[in-house]
């Protein structure tokens, strides 16, 4: 089984982005920072705010479907806020996406928010909401089942240190992790964590005998050359003693976003 986790970065780095996700082959993917915009006309759109503007694909979830006709997706919203299209206003949703391979059976799953509450009217405030979404699969080739989950954490402006809303979160996101894995078969957990190494995060995670694979397999970069600022961690991939790691990596090349994809490959 072959798990990929990506901060898609709203898809900006269209077609290398495609390209990549078309060739990894992936039992599973879960993807960050995913648009969907069904009243789109327009394949690009602009998100605004405080003198920002970015690129949004404006529906790359739809794109990414299309995609991978062997899986099944499943789209988990944040907030339903405005794009735009030239100066033409589109509601749109931002969340995660995962996917997952027709072949491996879907046997339990939740999903839930770790970070606030959805928002229908609008982006909402800093720092925005966020969710977490667990799945548990039972892998034919292996006759066993798996449990994984995936989180896009909490971005504040104040930078990536631990506070009491991040705690929060990690509390959060092992409660939803609870309700999904029975605590005796393999686990893997993933994400843009939007946390440094030594986070209280990876203390809690610790609970459930996760180990993280980045700073335990001396990976000291989970960001590409587009992305310009300071502390290069922020995705992470966590596995427990059940989990057969063949290989590992935070892919330098291609580079598909500011993030590297982070894929993993099991016995």
């Amino acid at each position: 089984m072959r798990i990929l986790s990506l901060n898609a970065w709203g898809g900006k780095l269209h077609s290398p982005l495609m390209a990549y996700l078309a060739d990894v082959d992936a039992d599973v993917f879960c993807l960050q920072e995913i648009g969907r915009s069904p009243d789109a006309d327009a394949q690009w759109l602009t998100y605004r705010d405080a003198g920002v503007e970015l690129p949004q694909r404006a529906n790359l979830f739809d794109e990414i479907a299309a995609l991978l006709p062997g899986h099944d997706g499943f789209y988990c919203p944040t907030a339903r806020g405005t794009l735009f299209d030239g100066e033409r206003p589109v509601a749109s949703e931002f969340g995660l996406a995962t996917f997952v391979r027709r072949s491996h059976s879907v046997i339990g799953q939740t999903l839930g928010f770790v970070h606030g509450t959805y928002s229908h009217d609008g982006w909402g405030p800093h720092p925005r909401a966020r969710n977490a979404h667990c799945i548990r699969l039972f892998d034919h080739g292996s006759g066993r089942a798996i449990t994984i989950a995936q989180m896009h954490g909490l971005r504040t402006v104040n930078g990536k240190s631990d506070s009491p809303e991040r705690a929060a979160q990690a509390d959060a996101l092992l409660q939803l992790i609870r309700q999904v894995w029975p605590g005796d078969e393999p686990l893997v957990v993933c994400g843009d964590f939007n946390v440094l190494p030594d986070s209280i995060t990876f203390d809690r995670l610790a609970e459930l005998g996760l180990t993280d694979l980045i700073v335990s397999r001396g990976h000291t970069d989970t960001r590409t050359s587009h992305y310009k600022k300071d502390g290069r961690f922020a995705d992470y991939m966590l596995v427990n003693a059940s989990v057969d790691v063949s290989q590992f990596d935070a892919v330098a090349e291609p580079e598909v976003s500011d993030h590297r994809a982070l894929v993993l490959e099991l016995s």
